[in-house]
């Protein structure tokens, strides 16, 4: 059985355990609240987040920025948690002075 969506606050975002994890993304797609809310805080306008996603409404990127300054404390934790340190530490990578990345293994 397919996971179902379920509906957030937000008319245009919705959750689905299937897709990105459970994360919240714009419905219809699979663009998550954070990846709009990076591109918000790096400096892109709404307009700008629009173009750079042509199938996106300009109403469904307000309503994600939207969604994330009503959830920010949840966003900013998803952003920290995907951050290439916090992967590296997860998974236990180095990169050597070349900067090709290593996994380490346990002898």
């Amino acid at each position: 059985m397919k996971p179902k969506e379920f509906y957030t606050e937000h008319p245009h975002i919705v959750c689905n355990p299937g897709i990105c994890g459970g994360s919240p993304i714009i419905e219809g797609t699979r663009i998550s609240v954070m990846q709009i809310a990076l591109m918000w805080k790096g400096g892109d306008s709404p307009d700008e987040i629009a173009s750079a996603y042509p199938h996106l409404k300009l109403t469904q990127v307000y309503d994600a920025i939207s969604y994330y300054l009503d959830h920010q404390e949840e966003i900013e934790e998803q952003i920290r948690e995907n951050s290439i340190e916090s992967i590296m530490k997860r998974h236990r990578w180095t990169i050597d002075e070349r900067g090709f990345l290593h996994s380490r293994i346990d002898a």
